[in-house]
């Protein structure tokens, strides 16, 4: 895994930014791709699949119920 990708949810993390996420869905994406910046031809699907990491992300971090919150 990552190291540099954080645990983003309470109480490891109290506010979570969509700078914070991006920064993991990035991490990841260049993870798996090996890819530090993608070469101009795979430019695009390397943005895509940052932006859908980063939307599916943000949607597990809405939905997880932390015990003893709110």
């Amino acid at each position: 895994m990552c190291r540099s990708i954080k645990t983003l949810r309470p109480p490891y993390t109290e506010e979570v930014t969509e700078q914070d996420v991006r920064a993991a869905a990035l991490q990841y994406v260049r993870k798996i791709s090996g890819f530090r910046a993608p070469a101009a031809h795979n430019a695009e699907a390397f943005e895509t699949a940052v932006e859908e990491v980063a939307l599916a992300t943000a949607k597990l971090l809405a939905e997880l119920k932390v015990r003893g919150r709110a």
